[in-house]
């Protein structure tokens, strides 16, 4: 994506801590994304990625066909299971000025995978044990078409769960990722067998240095920074920061607090 434009002015600031107390991994995602699914591919299992219809969805479509265009990864077949994703993948070929990408690399990217539109053709997905990629949201395993496909496959120790990103607490992501030996879908505990991982290096959220970096662009201090949306070491860690390095006036508001702007 293109960089987020400079601020400018503001006289009171909302900014977002998701990873407001930690840098992202250095590592490239490409050698990640590569390592995991030619190591499933070499125990003859299946790549599940529960991942957000848009923006990572598309992300990881590009990144996939590099993989395979320079035969860094087996030829497994693509699946992308969300018509969400599906929609927003055609978006992105429609709008080239809104990021970076070429025309022939949206459509590379978009060609890599087979759109599963249909509910029935996901639930064949399931029947077919060919090794494969499936795509399919919700990111954080909390609804939509990833759940059937988690029920079949976390049970099998030759599949991998590959998330994509941050996992808010509560979720089954985070529970999957913090070692979870089972998980609750549809009212039943499946047990998990399957390797998980997670891209955190794909996540869409900028890091605390990044977040600051842009902070710097503004003209002059707001009158109030607000630090919201994350988790609470993290909002406050980057509360400190910003006190510290910008010395500017900076909360982490609470439930229900209420803030009069004069």
């Amino acid at each position: 994506m293109v960089d987020p434009a400079p601020l400018g002015r503001a006289d009171y600031l909302l900014v977002e801590s998701t990873y407001g107390n930690r840098p992202h991994e250095k590592t490239d995602p490409e050698d990640a994304l590569a390592e995991a699914v030619s190591r499933t591919a070499a125990r003859g299992g299946t790549i599940l990625i529960p991942s957000f219809a848009v923006g990572r969805a598309q992300t990881l479509l590009f990144h996939l066909q590099r993989l395979k265009a320079g035969g860094r990864i087996p030829d497994l077949p693509v699946f992308l299971d969300s018509p969400m994703a599906i929609d927003a993948s055609e978006i992105l070929c429609g709008h080239l000025g809104e990021h970076k990408l070429t025309a022939e690399q949206c459509r590379d990217s978009c060609r890599v995978a087979h759109y599963v539109r249909e509910a029935e053709e996901s639930k064949a997905l399931n029947g077919n044990p060919m090794p494969k990629v499936i795509i399919s949201a919700s990111g954080m395993a909390t609804g939509g078409r990833v759940l059937h496909h988690l029920k079949h496959l976390a049970p099998d120790h030759r599949n991998t769960i590959l998330f994509a990103g941050f996992q808010a607490g509560g979720t089954r992501g985070a529970a999957l990722v913090a070692g979870a030996k089972s998980i609750k879908i549809h009212g039943e505990y499946v047990p998990v067998r399957a390797e998980v991982a997670n891209l955190h290096m794909l996540s869409a959220h900028a890091d605390a240095g990044e977040i600051l970096a842009w902070l710097r662009t503004l003209k002059e201090p707001p009158r109030r920074t607000f630090v919201i949306h994350g988790e609470p070491d993290a909002s406050d860690a980057l509360r400190h920061r910003i006190e510290e390095e910008l010395g500017w006036p900076c909360t982490v508001p609470d439930y229900r607090n209420e803030v009069e702007l004069t």
